[in-house]
């Protein structure tokens, strides 16, 4: 995709960072009903893991060894798996499982490097951090979440923006929560009703299409769209986080 074409949209989910959030007030959500109890992270322990789960992979199938592949799927294994891939060391979790339909995988994992990286990795990663987490909470989604919660802290995401995405928190109730500007409240939103609703209102459609511009609000509902894919593959091959992971998502 070429590089968009105004500051305003440069400032969509994903796209090249912009600055210090916009403190107007946007449209309100409702009150998911999560749990606001203080999350007390718990480590897996070998006792978690269910018996048909193999420990090379932590899922239902054993990871895949590139030798097993015919010539055309291993470069498909090579195009996942390099030296400068964020899976240099090998497959791991949900990728490791697209390498059962190889082709499948090929595509996906180029758009989840677009939808999660960007161009050149011109991404904003604070902000798509932010999608990446409102969708794992309204997934229940406890080894996504797990997995960016330390994601989106690092890329600068404050903790009281983390906080009231995992604790459900309705979005009236934040106006002094530091960092939580036009942009987060939309992404928030969208995420919620995304997953929650038969559609995307049209108060926060043209909330995000003002914000983000129309190509953006189809990067943002792809990123969402990517991740509830990420979520069924992790359901489908019951991927578990590792024995000494930390399960940072409080769930019933």
């Amino acid at each position: 995709m070429s590089r968009l074409a105004s500051t305003l949209v440069l400032c969509v989910v994903g796209l090249t960072a912009c600055g210090a959030p916009v403190n107007n007030e946007t449209a309100a959500a409702e009150p998911t009903g999560l749990s606001s109890a203080p999350v007390v992270p718990r480590e897996v322990s070998g006792a978690d893991i269910p018996a048909d789960i193999h420990e090379d992979s932590w899922a239902r199938l054993p990871t895949v060894a590139r030798e097993s592949l015919s010539p055309e799927n291993q470069r498909v294994f090579d195009l996942i798996v390099n030296p400068d891939s964020t899976y240099a060391g090998g497959l791991r979790g949900p990728v490791g499982m697209w390498m059962y339909s190889p082709r499948m995988a090929e595509h996906i994992f180029a758009a989840r490097d677009y939808l999660r990286f960007g161009n050149d990795g011109e991404r904003d990663q604070r902000l798509a951090e932010l999608a990446i987490i409102a969708t794992a909470r309204e997934l229940d989604s406890q080894y996504e979440w797990s997995a960016h919660e330390p994601a989106a802290r690092r890329e600068g995401l404050e903790e009281e923006i983390i906080e009231l995405v995992r604790t459900g928190r309705s979005l009236p109730e934040t106006q002094t929560v530091p960092g939580l500007g036009d942009r987060e409240r939309a992404i928030i939103q969208v995420a919620r009703e995304l997953v929650n609703e038969p559609k995307l209102s049209r108060d926060a459609f043209e909330t995000a299409q003002r914000l983000f511009g129309n190509e953006g609000v189809m990067d943002l509902a792809g990123l969402i769209g990517y991740y509830t894919f990420v979520n069924y593959t992790l359901k489908t091959f019951d991927v578990q986080r590792a024995p000494g992971s930390e399960l940072l998502l409080p769930l019933p």
